[in-house]
């Protein structure tokens, strides 16, 4: 765990950007039961934690191929796309995830240069699918994605495996792992939440499927 994974993770503990209860889950929209709720959108009310964000947001850009522009992935990465392009003194856009229905329909917002090599910035991956479609979608514009910027990811297998196979560089800020180590050590947690967790992460359907049963038992 570097520094900046420990920062971050600590960070979004202390302003309950983060909430972890393995026993009283939150439930997904996807109608699956999950232990980690993440709202990194509460992290532009607070000016320390956001300037310590964007910060580290400069500092992680460093370990991509060279790029020339920033895309923020609508609408949660919009704000640290604009903040890190900011830093950075670079263009930037935003990509939506579909189509604007109105005036111009535009799918990308914002104007870049032909062939612009591009760093895409969002606030949380879990499955991986809305950054890799804002990726395919500059691609198709004759872009070259340089790789994928986010705050946090849950770390799940089947979406690291999917960055892989889509040949995308995917960096993060902080990370599901890192998390629970620094809750453990901290005290944040017990030992028995942390490994509940844990089980969680490596199969989240079957959490929470045996989640749902176990409750249904009890009642």
């Amino acid at each position: 765990m570097d520094q900046i994974t420990k920062e971050i993770a600590e960070v979004l503990l202390q302003i309950k950007a983060i909430k972890l209860n393995a026993k009283s889950p939150f439930t997904w929209a996807s109608g699956l039961r999950s232990p980690i709720y993440c709202d990194n959108r509460k992290i532009l009310a607070f000016p320390s934690p956001r300037k310590q964000v964007i910060k580290c947001l400069t500092e992680r850009s460093k370990g991509f191929s060279e790029f020339n522009a920033i895309a923020g992935v609508a609408t949660a990465g919009i704000a640290w796309g604009a903040y890190l392009a900011e830093q950075l003194e670079l263009p930037f856009c935003y990509v939506r995830s579909k189509p604007k229905e109105h005036g111009l329909k535009n799918l990308i917002e914002g104007e870049l240069p032909v062939h612009s090599k591009i760093l895409v910035v969002e606030d949380l991956i879990s499955t991986g699918g809305s950054s890799i479609q804002a990726a395919e979608y500059l691609k198709e514009q004759d872009h070259i994605i340089s790789g994928i910027l986010a705050i946090f990811q849950y770390g799940f297998e089947e979406t690291n495996e999917l960055f892989i196979k889509k040949q995308l560089q995917l960096l993060t800020l902080s990370d599901f792992s890192s998390l629970l180590e620094h809750s453990l050590l901290t005290q944040y947690l017990s030992q028995q939440d942390y490994d509940n967790l844990k089980s969680w992460n490596k199969n989240p359907k079957l959490w929470s499927e045996q989640f749902c049963n176990h409750n249904e038992s009890i009642i």
